[in-house]
């Protein structure tokens, strides 16, 4: 999930009042994103470089680190986020995005080459007239695009943003593929002029630009965008031009996307102009740019028209599982900033306009989400499907997590992923490939083999935890995989109960009235040696656990679990210094 950092008094400015800590923490949760940190610019760059954190002083800027859904473009921002929590308290009304009405022939015009398409083939546009910055409003316009280049635009490689300085421009513009030598401009930060083969070694060394060299740098032909005058705007994805760089001065934004992905693009787009738009003279306008291909196909961006859709009033009520009248789910989804009407008559139906800042709404199912939570979430009554039926291994497993968690134990969850020193050599056992199954080309060697039993997660877990104070008591029921030629897949899994109990007096018995409690609440008997209508224990001989302190659990003729002493090689193996005791039990032998 991305995490936008915002200055919370310029956010509370924005928003009309102050909020508490806690107030403005409900108004996220209520909204549904979430203020995850609360810290201060020195705070921020020291962290960054690796300084000692110098105490906050009353003058310093505190800064609300927000996180929000990743598919909320419109969010990246403070401009974004004050303005949907504006319309989601009913102080401002849903903004009306337009583009500014000009003819073809007045509009600016971006005219691409066929070149193009060997490499990056789409490129939209767009113009932000008259727009003012402060220092603020111009670092957050900076921010945004790198928030996009790494969320939507994947780094660069479906989308790159230029933004230039249109007054140090002339149109009209060339968007072209030429062969890196031809390509000589002065890069962004720049004062020495590089052809486009010397700027790639020269940013192989750059922290922030090397990571994106590599989506161009092996083609026979890079992209470009020229002026009238053959004046470098960018090399995409990589660099802008120093010349047309904006400032604080800056009062015409021409904005271009070139992308490998056209609807990505356009998204982004969307995004930048809406947001940013605030700012300009004729607030929320922006001025189209006309991009002709090639081929002499003509379109015009940015599209920033809204695009309806109708959805039953039952499909929303019947998902959330509240009744709710059409002018209440109407009313909810206008603070989601979605325009929303009944739709004519029969059956009761929403009409909502998905504004160009919603491109996450693709689905009648976003539109009932934003109606929960505009609801929200804490307001929808808890209730019990009539048709969901809990499986019986899932009912039985939390009936035994109960029944443990009342003996006194502490439930773990451990990682169903471990290395096959863990899951055999370190348990005293020989590496058994018939039974265990191995990941094919490991990202890591902790990750090798899926567990065949719950004892190494857990033995790690009180590794870790040596410092606690003991006894440490602790239990699992989890699933293990094993080698099975009767399924379809060649494994099975199997759900299985292991409990541990560390401590200096951690002997045999009391792992063993832990299995007697079990089978107790299980209702199943004691009995005699081969008697198969309960359950009775015998010697094993284990390696992982100490010889004659050990035993299995022998259930309607057959073996169900283990318990006894860990071995104090396996112990020290996994640095524990304690005593311990171990339980584990096949719980699917029961059903």
């Amino acid at each position: 999930m991305p995490t936008v950092s915002v200055g919370r008094d310029r956010l509370f400015t924005a928003l009309g009042r102050s909020y508490t800590q806690e107030e403005f923490e409900d108004l996220c949760f209520s909204f549904g994103i979430e203020l995850d940190d609360v810290t201060t610019e020195k705070a921020i760059i020291s962290k960054e470089k690796h300084l000692e954190e110098e105490k906050p002083s009353a003058d310093d800027e505190t800064i609300y680190k927000i996180e929000v859904p990743a598919n909320r473009y419109d969010l990246l921002c403070l401009e974004g986020l004050a303005q949907a929590l504006l319309v989601f308290n009913g102080k401002e009304r849903i903004p009306k995005y337009t583009v500014a009405d000009i003819s073809k022939a007045s509009m600016l015009k971006m005219h691409v080459k066929k070149e193009t398409s060997l490499i990056r083939p789409f490129v939209a546009c767009a113009v932000l007239r008259g727009i003012t910055f402060d220092e603020a409003s111009y670092n957050s316009f900076i921010d945004l695009q790198d928030k996009l280049h790494q969320n939507i635009c994947r780094k660069r490689t479906l989308v790159a943003i230029g933004t230039h300085d249109l007054d140090t421009l002339q149109g009209p513009f060339t968007y072209e593929a030429l062969p890196p030598p031809e390509i000589n401009f002065v890069p962004l930060k720049q004062a020495k002029n590089f052809r486009a083969d010397e700027l790639m070694e020269f940013y192989k060394s750059d922290l922030k630009l090397k990571k994106f060299l590599h989506i161009i740098e092996n083609s026979s032909v890079y992209p470009v965008i020229y002026d009238r005058n053959r004046t470098v705007l960018s090399l995409p994805p990589i660099i802008n031009s120093a010349h047309s760089a904006i400032t604080l001065k800056t009062k015409n934004v021409f904005i271009e996307c070139t992308a490998t992905d056209l609807t990505k693009a356009k998204i982004v787009l969307n995004t930048m102009v809406t947001t940013f738009s605030t700012y300009c003279k004729r607030k929320f306008e922006v001025e189209p740019v006309e991009v002709i291909s090639f081929d002499g196909k003509s379109s015009v961006y940015p599209d920033l028209s809204e695009y309806n859709m109708e959805v039953p009033l039952s499909y929303i009520t019947g998902s959330i599982g509240v009744p709710l009248e059409v002018d209440e789910v109407t009313s909810l989804l206008k603070r989601m900033q979605l325009h929303a009407e009944k739709a004519g008559s029969g059956e009761a139906k929403i009409s909502v306009s998905v504004p160009p800042t919603r491109s996450d709404i693709l689905h009648p199912c976003d539109v009932m989400e934003d109606v929960a939570i505009a609801y929200g979430y804490n307001n929808i009554p808890k209730r019990t499907l009539s048709s969901l039926k809990p499986l019986p291994l899932n009912q039985l497993s939390d009936l035994i997590r109960y029944e443990i968690a009342m003996n006194g134990f502490t439930e773990v969850l451990t990682w169903i992923l471990c290395s096959k020193k863990e899951n055999f050599e370190m348990l005293n056992r020989k590496v058994d490939k018939s039974t265990a199954v191995i990941i094919g080309n490991p990202r890591s060697s902790d990750f090798e083999v899926v567990r065949t039993s719950l004892m190494p997660g857990m033995l790690k877990t009180v590794g870790h935890n040596k410092d606690h104070p003991k006894p440490i008591k602790i239990y699992e029921v989890g699933d293990v995989v094993l080698l099975d030629e009767k399924k379809d897949v060649g494994a099975s899994n199997r759900r299985l109960l292991g409990a541990l109990y560390c401590g200096a007096n951690s002997g045999f018995e009391l792992i063993h009235s832990l299995v007697d409690r079990i089978m107790e609440v299980m209702g199943t008997p004691f009995v005699p040696v081969g008697d198969k209508s309960g359950y009775f224990i015998e010697l094993s001989n284990e390696p992982e656990f100490l010889s004659g302190r050990q035993a299995k659990i022998i259930y309607k003729g057959g073996r169900i679990g283990i318990f006894g002493i860990v071995h104090p090689e396996v112990l020290n193996n996994f640095d524990i210094p304690d005593p311990c005791s171990f339980l584990e039990l096949d719980i699917e032998s029961f059903l």
